[in-house]
């Protein structure tokens, strides 16, 4: 049995469009059926000093993996790509985050889903949207609703050359 799942992917450091395009490779490993990715986004940092922009994406993965098992995988890809865990919000070279997991709602301390700020953030819910429009979200309503309060400011596309 497989689960859809929806992953943010975001980098603001060491190459970020690569760092992203390998991490959407590696989570095409984990996924049952054929990766589905967003267009990229950048944005702007939000956190602490002065940091580069983000590019920032969505992957739609299909998944045998129990969400904690999910949350894992994600966590060494995150290390596979030297992320370092200093300060809340600091530049990283990848950051993974478990956004949807089915229609599950997981309340533990080491795993949240849906994913607690997904409501607030366009660089995720613009491409998001670009993945699934007609999501629901478990627990918090339509995604349509949420764009709706969600300005796409401080956010752009990205254009591939």
């Amino acid at each position: 049995m497989t689960v859809v799942a929806f992953v943010g992917l975001g980098s603001n450091l060491n190459d970020p469009l690569w760092q992203i395009t390998t991490a959407l490779d590696e989570l095409g490993a984990l996924s049952e059926a054929p990766l589905q990715a967003s267009p990229l986004y950048g944005s702007k940092a939000v956190g602490p000093g002065e940091q580069p922009d983000y590019v920032n994406a969505v992957s739609r993965l299909e998944t045998p993996l129990p969400a904690p098992s999910l949350l894992a995988e994600l966590q060494r890809i995150e290390q596979l790509h030297k992320r370092k865990r200093s300060q809340r919000w600091a530049a990283r070279t990848l950051d993974l985050d478990l956004l949807m997991y089915g229609d599950a709602v997981i309340r533990d301390p080491a795993l949240q889903v849906p994913h607690p700020r997904l409501a607030e953030r366009p660089f995720v819910l613009y491409p998001l949207f670009d993945l699934a429009p007609a999501l629901q979200i478990p627990g918090v309503g339509p995604l349509r609703e949420l764009l709706r309060a969600c300005p796409r400011d401080g956010i752009w596309a990205l254009q591939d050359d």
